[in-house]
C-alpha cells in the first residue's frame, strides 16, 4: 500500500495559491485591485471589504477608482484606506475615492524585490515542511508494516516529483512579480 499522496499535493497547493494571495499585496507600481483586498470598512456594523460595497476599476495603469454604491460610506472607505498599510493618500470628491499610485524608485523597486524573494523563500519552507510530514508518514507505515520498503521508496519518490514540481511553480510566480516590479 503506497502513500496517498493526495493530501500532501493539496496542502502544497493551498502554500501555492497562499503566496499568490500574499503576492497581490504588493503593488509594483501599477495600480491593482487586489491591494484593496485586505482593506475592510464598518459598513452598518459589520467589517465588509472594501470590493463589496462598491464598484473598483482602474482607469489607467497608476489609479484605482472606488466608487461606492452608498456615498455615505465614502467617508469610511477613505478612514480604512489611511489606516491601512497600503501608504497611499485617497482622493475624495464626494462621488468617488481615486488611489493614485506614483512611480517606484530604483531603491524601493530592489527592496520589494528583496521582500518578493523572501516571501517565495518562505512559500518553499511550506512546501518542504509538507513534504517532511508525508516522509514522516511514509517512515511511520513502514515501521507499523503498513507499507513494504519498495512502496516506501516509491512513495518518497512521488512526494519528492509533487515538491519539485510546487517549488518550480514557486519560482515561476516569484520570478514574474519580480519581472512586473522591475518593469519602469
Amino acid at each position: 500500500m503506497k502513500l496517498d499522496t493526495k493530501i500532501y499535493e493539496e496542502k502544497m497547493k493551498k502554500s501555492i495559491e497562499s503566496y499568490k494571495y500574499e503576492l497581490g499585496s504588493i503593488r509594483a507600481g501599477r495600480a491593482n485591485a487586489s491591494v484593496l483586498d485586505r482593506i475592510s470598512v464598518d459598513y452598518y456594523g459589520s467589517a465588509t471589504p472594501v470590493t463589496q460595497i462598491g464598484n473598483v476599476s482602474t482607469p489607467d495603469a497608476r489609479t484605482i477608482v472606488i466608487q461606492p454604491w452608498d456615498s455615505s460610506t465614502l467617508k469610511g472607505i477613505e478612514k480604512a484606506i489611511l489606516a491601512s498599510d497600503l501608504g497611499i493618500t485617497p482622493a475624495n470628491d464626494g462621488k468617488v475615492i481615486r488611489l493614485v499610485f506614483p512611480q517606484l524608485t530604483e531603491d524601493r523597486r530592489k527592496d520589494l524585490k528583496k521582500q518578493v524573494a523572501k516571501m517565495g523563500e518562505d512559500a518553499k519552507v511550506a512546501i518542504r515542511n509538507i513534504r517532511r510530514d508525508a516522509m514522516d508518514k511514509a517512515k511511520d507505515m513502514k515501521k507499523n508494516s503498513e507499507m513494504t520498503e519498495d512502496e516506501q521508496k516509491a512513495s518518497e519518490k512521488l512526494v519528492q516529483d509533487l515538491t519539485d514540481k510546487y517549488i518550480k511553480e514557486v519560482d515561476v510566480v516569484t520570478a514574474g512579480k519580480e519581472k512586473e516590479i522591475m518593469e519602469i
